[in-house]
């Protein structure tokens, strides 16, 4: 597949961005114990650097049914199309439970495991691979009704059956289940929502069919309307997010409650502002190279290497954090959601969280950048479209 540039540059700048979040999920003084769109503990700075990072997963997941699209659309043999679908799905939930799980926890005996975007978008691949035959038309006007009415579920209708809530759980809602003594499972990212997302990307591969000019208004518009309708049904309070809301100590704590919008499972008012946005970094991109969206589509070319690669080498650099400031091996703490991080006293501020944050882009942009010049001229090793 020819490599299109406006779709290399969203999604390196998403990656980018995914960065941060994670060197402040791992470094960050009070990460342990704060959430940062708690509006009665954060501060705006600290909101809008998690608030941000909310763009990523969407648009990870949206771009990757949009390149399956474009990847599968000149081969004629829909059979090997649904096998490659298939198989890459079951590579992606391997990898999830793997060197991602690995590379969250650190913990050699796996204690804890949670089911994140790899394991979203692998279950999307095979359910993709199912769905195959159909126009991607119905595909995306699936993807469109999931998104819009999905947040019609409330966790309250949970079945009390163990087998059945894990199971409605993983399609449906977020969960945390304990099966054994020594196992914690986590579903972050439950199935259903995410694979509405990714028909709609499907779908929206087509659109790479128009001529330039007419595909820059479709973006430009698309995410106008996006925006707006977030907007709209925000304010009404009513519909599209479990959390309304509300007025709080001043002005700029309302804007904040008013843009607090759900992640898990992503709410019709996180997908319309997140894709909102991305459909307008399309629009931005479309036709732009410069040094700056040369530099940021390296990152979006390697997506699952940067992936991996980014998640160890911040990890690592916590537990480097934490030597530093005079912390033991003994003093390291494993188990059920923990990093290996001690509970309290290591990390550093939010300033300097962002220095980190520019050394690990700065660290992985020569590997990034090698490794998709080998895979560019690699073309015919067919196990190099799996990273």
């Amino acid at each position: 597949m020819k490599r299109i540039y406006s779709i290399d540059f969203t999604r390196g700048l998403v990656m980018i961005i995914m960065t941060l979040d994670h060197t402040r999920d791992f470094l960050h003084v009070n990460s342990i114990i704060q959430n940062p769109t708690d509006l009665s503990t954060t501060t705006p700075l600290l909101f809008f650097t998690r608030w941000i990072t909310h763009l990523c997963a969407p648009i990870f997941v949206f771009l990757s049914g949009l390149s399956a699209w474009l990847s599968l659309k000149n081969r004629s043999d829909a059979r090997e199309n649904r096998r490659f679908l298939f198989k890459r799905g079951i590579w992606l939930i391997i990898l999830e439970f793997s060197f991602v799980n690995f590379a969250l926890w650190m913990d050699i005996q796996f204690r804890t495991l949670i089911f994140e975007v790899i394991g979203a978008i692998g279950a999307g691949f095979i359910i993709l691979s199912l769905l195959y035959k159909f126009p991607p038309r119905i595909l995306g006007i699936t993807g469109i009704i999931i998104i819009f009415l999905h947040d019609l579920f409330s966790p309250a209708m949970l079945s009390s059956i163990p087998a059945l809530k894990f199971i409605e759980s993983l399609f449906i809602t977020n969960g945390v289940f304990q099966p054994d003594p020594h196992l914690l499972f986590i579903i972050g990212y439950p199935v259903l929502p995410w694979l509405g997302i990714m028909l709609a990307g499907f779908a929206c591969g087509r659109l790479f069919d128009y001529p330039d000019e007419v595909r820059k208004r479709i973006f430009l518009r698309t995410g106008l309307a996006a925006l707006a309708l977030f907007i709209i049904i925000r304010f009404s309070n009513i519909y599209g997010d479990p959390s309304p809301w509300l007025v709080q100590k001043d002005s700029v704590f309302t804007f904040l409650s008013f843009m607090n919008i759900t992640k898990y499972p992503p709410s019709l008012l996180f997908t319309l502002a997140t894709l909102g946005i991305m459909f307008l970094f399309l629009f931005l991109s479309e036709g732009k190279n410069n040094k700056f969206t040369q530099v940021v589509s390296v990152y979006g070319k390697t997506p699952l290497f940067y992936f991996l690669l980014h998640l160890y080498i911040i990890h690592l650099g916590m537990f480097l954090m934490v030597f530093l400031q005079g912390f033991h091996a003994k003093d390291l703490q494993f188990g059920f959601a923990k990093v290996g991080r001690p509970a309290e006293g290591s990390g550093i501020g939010l300033p300097s969280v962002y220095l980190a944050w520019l050394a690990v882009l700065i660290l992985t942009y020569p590997l990034c950048r090698r490794y998709g010049l080998y895979k560019s001229s690699h073309r015919d090793n067919k196990w190099l479209r799996y990273l």
